[in-house]
């Protein structure tokens, strides 16, 4: 007869099942590697299934363990509910939230606001992730993400947070002392910085082939902030959200009646970690500062 298991060891068992490795599950529970594998041993041992299937790449659920999944998440958040209940929610949020963003929605909306949400939980860690390419949810990389685009299968949650726009921005320097642009033909006379072709990583960032077909950069990186600061410079134009052009006075739009490119961002999760509280409460903060700020987004604002 298997002997009783220690309740602590789910927690491990969540997060190696969430992270598909025990060198991240040992980091998002503050424990080394070792120990990780020892309590996954000693669950097993107990419980006299196996629960993974160890590979080069990770650890993978076994039938036992997809069993064990589901009932040691809703364990886990009962407890955490329990927790928040009796300690009051700004005291029982513990762990870590890692956040995954584009750029500009990270760097230039939700990095001045996150603060709040982690000063308001201050036993819980939280991630800020703004790399260009967007981490894996599939494989534990990132607890929320957000996207231009939802994800077109998986066991993803998916909500639509705003729509934004973007227009043609230069600095009102350069376009004093440079010929004038009347119409989308006078553009192509024009230098622009924007992203290297090769690492335009989905269609929502390539702007310049929808503003005129074949209009390249001759000013090419990986960072909105640095083709931002191109334009302020002087160096000619550039396409930016309008939410973060309006943090530079230096910059006026260009034809903005006449050009102007929608898009959306979307959060995503993935369903194994929907309803774990810190994700669901990370949710609702981002989701009401995204609605706050709707005005902003769409450039019917300053600031």
């Amino acid at each position: 007869m298997p002997k009783p298991f220690d309740w602590n060891d789910l927690r491990f068992f969540l997060a190696v099942a969430r992270s598909g490795t025990i060198s991240l599950a040992g980091r998002r529970t503050g424990t080394d590697h070792a120990t990780v594998g020892r309590r996954i041993s000693a669950l097993e041992a107990a419980l006299g299934v196996q629960l993974f299937e160890r590979n080069p790449r990770g650890y993978n659920l076994t039938r036992h363990g997809e069993r064990l999944l589901a009932t040691a998440a809703a364990m886990e958040r009962e407890a955490e509910r329990l927790e928040e209940e009796l300690a009051g929610q700004n005291q029982g949020l513990t762990g870590t939230l890692r956040i995954s963003t584009l750029e500009g929605f990270g760097n230039f909306f939700l990095a001045p606001r996150i603060g709040r949400f982690a000063a308001a939980h201050q036993r819980l860690s939280v991630e800020l992730i703004t790399i260009q390419q967007i981490l894996a949810l599939s494989r534990r990389e990132a607890d929320i993400a957000v996207t231009l685009a939802p994800p077109a299968s998986g066991r993803f949650l998916h909500e639509h947070l705003t729509d934004y726009r973007l227009f043609i921005y230069g600095s009102r320097e350069y376009l004093e002392s440079h010929p004038p642009i009347r119409g989308r033909e006078d553009l192509a006379r024009h230098p622009f910085a924007g992203y290297v072709d090769d690492l335009i990583f989905t269609r929502g960032l390539d702007y310049l082939s929808e503003i005129v077909p074949g209009l390249r950069a001759r000013l090419q990186n990986s960072s909105l902030h640095a083709q931002m600061e191109a334009a302020v410079s002087g160096f000619g134009l550039c396409v930016l959200p309008a939410f973060i052009a309006n943090t530079r006075p230096e910059l006026q739009r260009v034809l903005p009646e006449e050009i102007s490119l929608l898009r959306s961002y979307w959060m995503v999760v993935h369903a194994d970690v929907a309803e774990l509280a810190h994700v669901r409460l990370a949710r609702r903060f981002i989701r009401e500062e995204a609605l706050a700020a709707a005005s902003l987004f769409m450039g019917m604002t300053e600031g």
